[in-house]
């Protein structure tokens, strides 16, 4: 099928599936990470005619969504964009603070276009970035606003509720979209019409990773482009042949996404996950966990490398995963999942469906048929906070 720049009212952060990661200014210096970074805080692929011109989101929020409204449903303020004292006088109930902050460049993931005039600024345009779905902050001025952590899933907004906001929303596309809860999304929603949304996943610690989504269709650079164009409703072109996917632009229409597609992989894969907090796991149990890892749980087979994963797709039977998730991919498969920060991102599995290190243990314990007493399955999950 040709999709000339019809999204069928799917939308953004599929940049859930393994988009970005981040750090703070200090961590990129070369120009060609700086670009990378500069591209994933602010760069919208010129996706405000979707979010603009076919939302209307600029409407909705210049008129309806004060900044307490946006951090319920996940947004975040980067406190480094915020002139000292701002927050001890802005009313946080009036949507006119809301587009203050866009005009700043201050929440994360939104671009603003704000024009000033008689009746006041005005919120002629809006986008949105990857750093909507794949940045939070550290909280540090309070929930919500922060310092910038770039790359962590940001697992308190709800991009379904968000984009719902939307007048020109068919019913039945609402519904779905209030449906997916904080921290989901479903990239594929708007290819095929279902509606099975997986979590926002951590987009650092990727390099050394061949496959950069649960399903591995492609690596990083593949995927940016097909969350850029199919998702977020940048201007550029996407075709996938195996799914019978085609976006293309007009004749003459120049491409934002394409050129900006190594600046962008290139800094992703320069970030590291973040490490475990000080205290956090027992390193003595840690140590024996590794062994079992290593050895009798068989875990190495498939987790190995500096990533943590392997080349090899797998067949969902073969880790006991729920195929429908894979079954509407390029390639039906699913990877074997990076181990990089387990600490920071529960729950597990692309669905969720291990609420604990625990839980995903006892789950490859059932499918695998491993042999594993409680002190080491306890020993084992010490090991895996420890990564």
């Amino acid at each position: 099928m040709v999709m000339r720049r019809q999204l069928l009212w799917g939308v953004p952060c599929a940049l859930a599936a393994a988009l970005v990661l981040s750090g703070h200014p200090a961590q990129s210096q070369s120009p060609t990470l700086n670009e990378g970074r500069e591209i994933f805080r602010y760069d919208t692929f010129g996706d405000e005619r979707f979010w603009t011109d076919v939302l209307l989101m600029n409407e909705v929020i210049e008129r309806s969504v004060d900044p307490t409204t946006a951090l319920s449903v996940g947004l975040k303020v980067d406190a480094d964009a915020l002139p000292p004292g701002i927050l001890a006088t802005a009313d946080l109930k009036s949507p006119a603070t809301t587009v203050a902050l866009l005009k700043l460049n201050a929440v994360v993931g939104l671009k603003g276009t704000v024009t000033s005039g008689p009746a006041g600024d005005r919120l002629e345009r809006v986008g949105i970035t990857c750093a909507l779905c794949h940045s939070t902050v550290d909280d540090s001025v309070m929930p919500g606003i922060g310092r910038r952590l770039d790359g962590r899933p940001n697992r308190t907004l709800n991009p379904g509720a968000i984009i719902a906001l939307s007048p020109v929303l068919p019913s039945a596309a609402r519904t779905v979209y209030q449906s997916w809860g904080p921290g989901r999304y479903d990239p594929r929603f708007n290819i095929d019409g279902l509606s099975e949304p997986v979590l926002i996943p951590p987009a650092y610690g990727l390099a050394g990773s061949p496959h950069a989504t649960f399903t591995g269709d492609g690596d990083v650079r593949y995927w940016n482009n097909y969350v850029a164009v199919t998702q977020m409703g940048g201007q550029g072109e996407f075709v996938e042949p195996r799914l019978g996917i085609s976006f293309l632009l007009p004749a003459g229409t120049p491409d934002l996404v394409q050129p900006k597609l190594v600046a962008l992989r290139d800094y992703q894969l320069s970030l590291a996950a973040p490490a475990p907090p000080s205290g956090s796991f027992d390193a003595g149990a840690a140590g024996r966990g590794r062994a079992i890892f290593m050895g009798g749980a068989r875990c190495a087979t498939c987790h190995s490398g500096r990533a943590l994963t392997d080349d090899t797709l797998h067949a969902p039977a073969e880790t006991g995963m729920d195929p429908r998730h894979a079954a509407r991919s390029a390639t039906r498969l699913y990877r074997a999942t990076p181990l990089r920060a387990l600490w920071q991102h529960a729950p597990y599995f692309h669905d969720g469906s291990a609420a604990t290190l625990e839980d995903v243990v006892e789950h490859y314990r059932r499918v695998l048929g491993l042999t594993l007493t409680r002190n080491q399955k306890a020993d084992l999950v010490e090991y895996l906070k420890s990564l």
